[in-house]
């Protein structure tokens, strides 16, 4: 009786460890002599064997169970940490505003030659201006109620040179400064050309009789030839005593530069740069009046320069940053002249020109080493 106890005692062993084997997912059988060996208990004890012994055993191959288990999940969490898979991220922003600096080149020949154009024109107008004494200043009603102020118009000039330079340096740092410039010189060229036909159209006499004119130089080609030089080398300004011709009245260049130095400065700002911008706008606007306060241009005049330069940039922007209208049907702005212009400088941009500044040099590889471990301990 006792033996046959004991023999059901050993079975249930055996079946109780075969359960815990194919549960735990053990390691694979080695194979010997071409059969598999499976993991089985070990032969029933004698008869004469204590309890202990058994009860032993068992605990023993229960660890050694628990110690597989441990090393498949080490294993498993390695190979789910240490195993990568490599997606290649398509470069969608970069594709969609390419740099080209060809159509910039192109733009900038644009706006060259307007300029240059321009000089020539004032020069041929000059000699249609009508005489002082024979057609004496228009009436205006801001000359009215202020008085002339002679130094006013250096100050004009002096912040005309800080907001263009303020500009340029700005330029400088933009990370996508091809699509920005083009944007610039087709502005200024476009601008200039608009002032070429205003001013040929219809001359109007000197704003003041303060004025000095440079005497008419009539069918000598030569010398309009070096007073168009003189007019470039000096900037068409008079702080360099190169613009001693008159004519140049309608519209204001001076607030052409002005006005689109500021909304240039603006439109490619941050917004926490408001204190920049605000410094900006007082520095176009007090030199805008004081173009008046110097007696210098017609209050049309200025009224028409910050008419066409502002119009002319908003629409531009507008079409270039509102996607949907440049294949819109009922695009009104696509009606413009420069349309195919607009097209052609600006087909390859896909989105609007976001806010980024960046190094207008390449950095030397140490100091890109530290700020990569910067970048690096900062993501972390």
């Amino acid at each position: 009786m006792a033996e046959s106890e004991l023999i059901h005692y050993t079975d249930d062993v055996q079946s109780h460890v075969e359960v815990n084997v194919i549960t735990m997912n053990p390691p694979n059988p080695r194979v010997a002599n071409g059969n598999p060996t499976s993991l089985t208990a070990s032969p029933a004890p004698p008869a004469d064997a204590h309890d202990g012994k058994s009860q032993q055993e068992g605990s023993k191959l229960s660890s050694l169970l628990r110690q597989n288990q441990l090393i498949h999940s080490l294993s498993s969490g390695l190979r789910k940490h240490c195993d990568y898979v490599k997606i290649t991220v398509p470069e969608e922003r970069a594709n969609r505003l390419p740099k080209e600096w060809w159509k910039t080149g192109v733009a900038f020949l644009y706006a060259l030659f307007n300029l240059i154009f321009t000089t020539v024109v004032i020069t041929v107008v000059h000699e249609r201006v009508p005489d002082k004494s024979v057609s004496p200043p228009l009436p205006d009603k801001f000359f009215d109620y202020v008085d002339r102020v002679p130094w006013a118009f250096t100050v004009t000039e002096v912040n005309g040179l800080i907001l263009v330079g303020l500009w340029l340096i700005q330029w400088l740092f933009l990370k996508h400064k091809a699509i920005v410039a083009r944007r610039c010189f087709f502005l200024i060229g476009t601008l200039y050309m608009y002032r070429c036909v205003t001013m040929y159209i219809t001359t109007l006499p000197v704003p003041g009789k303060h004025m000095v004119c440079a005497p008419k130089l009539y069918n000598d080609s030569t010398g309009k030839i070096w007073r168009i030089l003189r007019l470039i080398s000096g900037g068409g300004l008079s702080l360099t005593g190169s613009h001693l011709m008159c004519g140049d009245f309608l519209y204001s260049g001076h607030t052409v530069m002005l006005t689109l130095s500021y909304l240039f400065i603006k439109e490619y700002s941050a917004r926490w740069m408001w204190w920049y911008q605000w410094l900006c706008w007082l520095l176009s606007a007090s030199g805008v009046i004081c173009i008046l306060i110097a007696h210098e241009h017609y209050s049309i005049d200025v009224v028409v320069g910050y008419f066409a330069t502002t119009r002319t940039f908003w629409w531009y922007h507008t079409m270039a940053n509102t996607h949907s209208l440049r294949e819109a049907p009922n695009n009104y702005l696509s009606r413009t002249w420069w349309n195919p212009v607009f097209n052609f400088l600006e087909r390859n941009v896909q989105t609007t020109v976001p806010i980024v500044f960046s190094w207008p040099v390449a950095l030397p590889s140490s100091c890109r080493q530290r700020y990569r471990m910067v970048e690096g301990g900062r993501d972390e």
